[in-house]
């Protein structure tokens, strides 16, 4: 498994705030996915609420 860096933004109360976070991931697409999974379920954030704008391998 590789890590990787994704970034975007998120709706929240306050407007759109922007997020960091590294991912542990077999390819870009699974990061991704797992990320939209991560913020569902720690922050109750639906998918149409998430942009990913980018996915980095480190």
């Amino acid at each position: 498994m590789s890590s990787f860096t994704v970034r975007g933004k998120f709706q929240s109360r306050d407007g759109w705030q922007e997020f960091e976070t590294s991912i542990e991931a077999d390819n870009e697409e699974v990061a991704e996915e797992r990320t939209y999974t991560n913020f569902g379920s720690y922050h109750g954030v639906k998918r149409t609420q998430l942009e990913v704008e980018e996915v980095e391998a480190q």
